[in-house]
């Protein structure tokens, strides 16, 4: 089993489930916000299906979506912007395969600009981060056309382990005070970035080990560095692992945003896939 994560820049709830309506039966979850201009779209499927179902969406994603009047707080590569690959089974070379094959369908058929991120074929591994940083400032297009699309920019395609997305929303803080917690947040297993919504900061993470560090952690580290008043609300972006939701204290979870119906699991009701998904996550 495979998950493809789409993030995609979508300006509205209702063309984010419009779109979704194309994901076909891989779709798990979708995602969206309208502060950030961004929808996340969980696909999990076998691969034939899984790749079938994301080309259908990506057609459709790139003859609606134009970057040039997008407005949105997320930094964003392109419309179609980030599209990780996972392999539920922690098999990463897997992962690695259909991100490849991925990537030469977007060059190809979509005409975007492809950076690859993860596990490379020189033996190296580049993190999302590098390709925002470095994208056409240093670092080329791994395919397609050497300057952005457009319409709809260029697109990052990964392949990783298995990570929680997860936010915090703040009261009675400013954005620069967020910007400091978050900075004080990142680490090994922690991403952590801050953003202005009109409901007030929060402060955006990716959990790359969730089972390590998870939110009940970041949750607390938090605490102890605003108090716990000032938190309003938390928030999973996506699917988590059941495992994560086992290893959270049942008192605390609704606080934290998880539930059993967030899981992969839930969603999937694949037989013996909570087993393979106890593994680390990797970055």
């Amino acid at each position: 089993m495979l998950e493809c994560v789409a993030n995609l820049s979508v300006p509205s709830r209702h063309e984010a489930e419009l779109l979704g309506a194309f994901a076909g039966a891989s779709l798990r979850d979708i995602h969206h916000d309208d502060d950030h201009g961004r929808a996340v779209l969980t696909m999990i499927d076998g691969r034939d299906a899984l790749e079938a179902d994301l080309r259908r969406l990506a057609l459709v994603a790139a003859a609606r979506l134009d970057l040039t009047g997008h407005v949105g707080v997320h930094p964003r590569l392109g419309a179609l912007d980030v599209v990780p690959f996972v392999s539920l089974e922690h098999d990463l070379a897997a992962a690695v395969r259909v991100r490849d094959a991925a990537a030469t369908w977007f060059a190809t058929a979509l005409g975007v600009p492809v950076f690859l991120y993860g596990p490379l074929a020189d033996g190296t591994v580049r993190t999302l981060p590098e390709v925002r940083r470095h994208a056409f400032a240093g670092l080329s297009p791994d395919l397609g056309p050497d300057r952005p699309h457009p319409r709809l920019g260029a697109s990052a395609l990964g392949a990783r382990g298995i990570l929680v997305a997860w936010n915090l929303r703040l009261r009675d803080t400013d954005v620069g005070e967020a910007r400091e917690v978050a900075r004080a947040l990142r680490g090994p297993h922690v991403r952590a970035l801050a953003f202005a919504l009109r409901a007030g900061p929060q402060i955006s993470c990716n959990l790359l080990d969730p089972l390590l560090v998870g939110p009940a952690e970041v949750y607390d580290a938090v605490s102890a560095r605003l108090g716990e008043e000032r938190v309003l609300a938390c928030e999973l972006v996506g699917l988590a692992p059941r495992a994560l939701l086992e290893r959270t204290d049942p008192a605390r979870r609704t606080r934290l945003g998880l539930s059993e119906a967030a899981t992969i699991e839930a969603r999937v009701g694949s037989a013996g896939l909570g087993a393979a998904l106890e593994g680390p996550g990797a970055p």
